[in-house]
């Protein structure tokens, strides 16, 4: 069962279902004799006496860049990674060959500053994936204009904890969900991106 980030809200993920047994028709005959020349072998029959070894699939290669996940529905993962680049992994850890650097998305409002604590105490605990790592928060904002008080507090506090990069409010993302570049402002996020492609 895989588990997301999501987990401290909604509980486990439900992982892949499991593949089908094979069909009747794929199994060996009932004399017991191999299949016909042309099929191949199960992969985890060895090969024939004398046929030659089946070449080994290559370990999976971790992608470089980082790993867009949304501490919430909504948060803009999508958005983000369509503008900054990256994998938008949702709300789910990166997967086998997803860069295990994280950007841990938020949204500015109090539902959105308390999961992205939330997450940032999985990471803190260990309770991430080995090998995932968080390298810093991404807070879009909710609203254009200033932050409430007690929001700001909010986000003074995760800075004490961990690196955090601000998106500020983009009408345009209403209509059409992106722009060719990324907003003013974000020259931080912008470097931190860069550096790790």
């Amino acid at each position: 069962m895989r588990q997301g980030p999501e987990i401290w809200i909604r509980g486990p993920v439900a992982g892949p279902e499991p593949l089908p047994p094979p069909a009747a028709a794929d199994a060996l005959p009932a004399t017991g004799a191999p299949p016909a020349p042309d099929v191949p072998p199960a992969p985890d029959m060895p090969p024939a006496p004398g046929a030659p070894a089946p070449a080994q699939a290559p370990a999976p290669v971790q992608a470089p860049g980082f790993s867009w996940i949304g501490a919430h529905g909504g948060a803009g993962v999508s958005t983000l990674a369509g503008v900054y680049g990256g994998r938008d992994c949702g709300q789910s850890w990166p997967g086998p060959g997803d860069p295990p650097s994280v950007l841990l998305v938020a949204r500015t409002h109090a539902a959105g500053l308390t999961a992205a604590g939330r997450a940032v105490e999985e990471f803190r605990l260990g309770r991430a994936p080995a090998g995932v790592r968080l390298d810093a928060v991404v807070l879009v904002a909710d609203a254009p204009g200033r932050l409430p008080r007690p929001l700001a507090q909010r986000v003074r506090l995760l800075e004490s904890a961990v690196d955090v990069h601000r998106v500020p409010w983009v009408p345009a993302w209403r209509l059409d969900g992106t722009q060719d570049a990324p907003p003013r402002g974000t020259e931080s996020l912008v470097s931190r991106v860069r550096r790790a492609h």
